[in-house]
């Protein structure tokens, strides 16, 4: 089975552009990448999350899974390949790097109410299931240089303990933690974690990372046993389901995919062959569940092959590809 490759490229100009990069490994110079960039820069959808995100960070968080909260459509603009130097980018980062706490972690405005431990009030506060995200898509727009994302990302590593990242918040949000046992780690925060890390060159093979993988494929292999803050890794999970928003399989597969040295563990391997065989004959593969907040979009629906899913699966499959050799 190989990728299919022409069917992708006739996609929208987003998966074009990915493509061309993630399959094809074109230059960004190339001549045809830079037309599908150009055409994805230009394409009303895109458009339109970027001049909302340029409000950031919009409305008080009421759940860190929803799928229309603001740091997730941050990034997954990211995950497109935008950068500080496209239009509206700057008036993002700018209004991010506007709100970082004494900590370092950059905040978002979050009400917890009381009887969870909150204060019951809005304010500007961070938790280990956003903070990273954020971090991921500031080193993604290219200003990892900046100080302020150098000492949220440090502070952050800090927090990892021997069993992988915990639930953590801010001082704003006092003794508020999620569903589960203080000294469990939260399967969540360490994909978050990872996926912000995995960004940083000499942090990727750091022993904070292996740390990190090893608690999530750990979770993987007693996967019937354990569920720390009740997260599951069942069926659910294990439904092919994008953009990437919460803990699933393909969301797990895309983070740990970028750590080369995972490529022969048996854990990881389990898991990827789990995705393997979701491909149709085409090699195209089809969601199986989805976000109703991208409905919209081409990977809103479960009705016929999703070219971005489709990318998305081959890009992780090279990614393994190319480390075994």
């Amino acid at each position: 089975m190989s990728a299919p490759v022409d069917w992708l490229l006739v996609g929208e100009p987003w998966v074009e552009y990915r493509t061309r990069l993630d399959l094809l490994g074109q230059s960004e110079n190339d001549q045809q990448v830079n037309s599908s960039r150009k055409s994805m820069l230009a394409n009303a959808q895109v458009q339109n999350l970027v001049t909302e995100l340029s409000g950031w960070p919009g409305t008080v968080i009421s759940s860190h899974k929803s799928a229309s909260q603001s740091f997730h459509k941050l990034t997954f603009i990211a995950d497109l390949g935008f950068t500080v130097h496209d239009p509206g980018v700057d008036t993002i980062v700018a209004r991010i790097l506007e709100h970082q706490s004494a900590e370092g972690p950059f905040q978002l405005p979050m009400n917890i109410p009381t009887h969870y431990g909150g204060s019951g009030h809005n304010q500007w506060a961070w938790a280990l299931c956003d903070a990273p995200l954020i971090v991921y898509a500031l080193v993604k727009f290219g200003v990892s240089n900046e100080p302020a994302v150098k000492s949220a990302i440090e502070y952050l590593i800090e927090l990892l303990r021997d069993n992988g990242w915990p639930c953590a918040v801010s001082k704003e949000l006092g003794k508020f933690r999620g569903p589960g046992r203080k000294d469990d780690p939260c399967p969540f925060a360490n994909l978050a974690m990872l996926k912000a890390l995995s960004e940083v060159a000499e942090l990727r093979d750091s022993p904070a990372c292996h740390t990190g993988a090893d608690t999530i494929l750990n979770l993987w292999s007693e996967s019937t046993t354990q569920h720390p803050y009740m997260f599951y890794m069942g069926t659910d999970f294990r439904k092919l389901k994008v953009p990437f928003v919460w803990y699933d399989l393909i969301h797990v597969l895309d983070v740990l995919s970028r750590f080369s040295w995972l490529k022969n563990d048996k854990r990881f391997l389990d898991m990827l062959g789990i995705l393997e065989c979701k491909a149709d004959l085409q090699g195209c593969f089809t969601l199986e569940s989805i976000w109703t907040a991208w409905k919209d979009w081409e990977f809103g629906q479960k009705k016929m092959p999703s070219r971005w899913l489709t990318l998305l699966a081959w890009r992780i499959f090279r990614r393994v590809e190319t480390a075994s050799k």
